[in-house]
């Protein structure tokens, strides 16, 4: 019996996987590197993130900040300083850095509702 068993244990081990046969030429070479690595994919990911930066930020400039600026009127963001520190344009910069973290973090909740990861 344990002779059966060290049988099935060899007949459910993986087998190794025979190594890929080697792509002959500088353009089988960059073409088999560009499907290993999926740099089609990666250069698609990067545009897209670029113009996806774009949009959010049109988003918190174009729409949200002028609602800010309705609740907190007269405002000047970039003219409140402390001594050498520039405290507006920083506190721009972080309502600017919350709102696209939550718009992303939104974008990725509802991709994942649709099963895109």
């Amino acid at each position: 019996m344990l002779e059966e068993l060290k049988r099935i244990r060899q007949l459910l081990e993986p087998k190794p996987v025979p190594p890929s046969p080697q792509p002959k030429g500088i353009s089988a070479e960059f073409k088999d590197f560009i499907a290993k690595n999926k740099m089609v994919g990666l250069a698609v990911a990067f545009i897209f993130g670029v113009y996806l930066g774009q949009l959010v930020q049109a988003l918190v400039n174009d729409l949200l900040m002028p609602i800010i600026n309705l609740v907190l009127p007269n405002v000047p963001w970039d003219q409140i300083v402390f001594g050498p520190f520039k405290i507006g344009h920083f506190m721009g910069q972080l309502i600017t850095f919350i709102i696209v973290a939550f718009v992303i973090f939104a974008l990725v909740k509802v991709t994942r509702k649709w099963g895109v990861e």
